[in-house]
């Protein structure tokens, strides 16, 4: 989609225009091998259906389906994508001890209004020759996605500018919701939250289930997206999620809305926001 001799538009333009980071047109990953890529796909599918499966286990079901792997391959794949078994929070959410943790504050909290609670995660895709991460923030009373970033680094930028983007279009949240990885507990991702009156609470360690509406987005978006379909760029992947949250936000059915779709969920109360 990037046209490095376009007439008008120099690569920095268009980036922006795609709402990519420049560095992802230039960054050239040294690819795994198409083996590995077959296996890190089905070890992701694995991990959705069994996330409490070690590098021990996963080998061990690998090797019953077919695959002819050692568990030394297992847990290097697995560390590259970000996976581990539940007990420790997968490794897309390592912790920083420097950084404050933020108590959880939703239990027994009854989310009745759209803005009320937010809450974002990370997860991994692959793509022909390298990897992604994909940030996504969702509004827990009515599974709305508010916006998401495609990134190929594991920072606190791109989780950064996905809240950012939300506020600036939904208004300020009650609460944000996020797990105690490095990218969420930063001072660039916590500060402009916390100096907006925003209440900030965290999962427990090694409790998924604590952000347990956008752990069943990842497996939605996956199993109706991108197992389905094959990426063969980030600006591929970037688009064809584009499309996938569109119908997903104002096409989809939701069962939690008898029927409705959560931008008809969204859209049903006015939110209330602080900034709107």
């Amino acid at each position: 989609m990037i046209e490095p001799e376009h007439p008008k538009l120099s690569v920095t333009e268009q980036c922006a225009l795609l709402e990519l980071p420049r560095s992802s047109y230039y960054h050239q990953p040294r690819p795994e091998s198409d083996d590995n890529h077959r296996l890190m796909r089905a070890i992701d599918e694995i991990h959705l259906a069994s996330p409490f499966f070690g590098s021990r286990q996963m080998t061990a079901w690998l090797r019953r389906q077919g695959y002819r792997v050692n568990r030394k391959r297992v847990r290097r794949l697995m560390r590259l994508m970000g996976l581990e078994a539940l007990g420790p929070k997968p490794r897309l959410s390592a912790a920083n001890r420097a950084h404050p943790i933020y108590p959880y504050l939703l239990r027994d909290l009854v989310v009745s209004r759209p803005n009320q609670v937010w809450a974002t995660d990370i997860t991994y895709l692959s793509l022909p020759g390298g990897h992604a991460y994909l940030c996504a923030v969702i509004d827990w009373h009515t599974r709305y996605v508010l916006s998401w970033e495609l990134s190929n680094t594991l920072d606190a930028r791109f989780c950064a500018r996905a809240m950012q983007r939300a506020i600036a279009q939904y208004g300020t949240p009650e609460i944000v919701n996020t797990d105690q990885g490095c990218q969420f507990t930063s001072a660039e991702f916590t500060q402009p939250l916390l100096a907006a009156g925003i209440r900030l609470s965290m999962d427990g360690k090694g409790r998924c289930l604590d952000n347990v509406f956008i752990e069943r987005l990842w497996r939605t978006v996956k199993y109706e997206e991108v197992y389905l379909k094959s990426s063969c760029s980030l600006v591929d992947a970037h688009a064809q999620l584009a499309t996938y949250f569109r119908f997903y936000n104002e096409r989809r059915p939701h069962t939690a809305h008898e029927g409705a779709t959560p931008g008809e969920a969204y859209r049903a109360t006015e939110p209330e926001a602080v900034n709107q």
